[in-house]
């Protein structure tokens, strides 16, 4: 039997450890163990960092820090794929890497499945529509930033069409690492 093995970005920074109640959440549906994240924690030193926690079923298997510099995101490749499933934040990304290397000269991907937009490669996105701030309700992974925005009621949830997308004022990409990066200069491709 194959073995299960997930991870968690985390973003640590002036040695605080940011989100870490929802990125707890998570573990716990992922694997249905209550895991403290905080006793594996120990940034090493002040800048931004991104911290990869990696467990299996049963327990965590290995911390590591990365030094953190975002990705400049402004064009977007739209890719078709009604067969992708990303509902665990599994170690094995191959099937997003494989439609990440199709966005030939966009910075990054949007991925639309069933005519439905999810996700980016590495983000939830949300959508300025008729001034009020959606998120996909069908993401492929439900991310930590993206619940703690529902939960303080930031963004509502709904269906995002593909002419909802197009005619969105602004789009926002979240995740653990950049918060709620708002693209106010953005384009698509298809």
């Amino acid at each position: 039997m194959k073995e299960n093995i997930y991870f968690e970005t985390i973003k640590c920074e002036d040695y605080e450890i940011f989100n870490l109640e929802y990125h707890n959440k998570r573990v716990a549906k992922t694997i249905g163990l209550n895991i403290n994240l905080q006793e594996y924690i120990y940034p090493l030193s002040e800048d931004l960092l991104r911290c990869k926690v990696i467990y299996n079923d049963f327990e965590i298997i290995n911390v590591e820090y990365f030094t953190y510099k975002k990705r400049d995101i402004s064009s977007f490749k739209l890719i078709f794929d009604d067969k992708i499933s990303y509902s665990k934040k599994y170690l094995n990304r191959e099937n997003l890497d494989k439609l990440f290397s199709q966005k030939n000269d966009c910075d990054e991907i949007i991925i639309i499945k069933n005519g439905i937009v999810t996700d980016t490669s590495i983000a939830n996105i949300a959508i300025l529509y008729k001034n009020t701030w959606i998120t996909s309700k069908n993401s492929l992974l439900n991310g930590t930033t993206k619940n703690r925005l529902l939960e303080e009621k930031f963004l509502i949830e709904k269906e995002i069409s593909l002419d909802m997308l197009k005619k969105a004022s602004k789009i926002a990409l979240m995740n653990a690492m950049i918060g709620f990066d708002i693209k106010e200069n953005y384009s698509f491709k298809v």
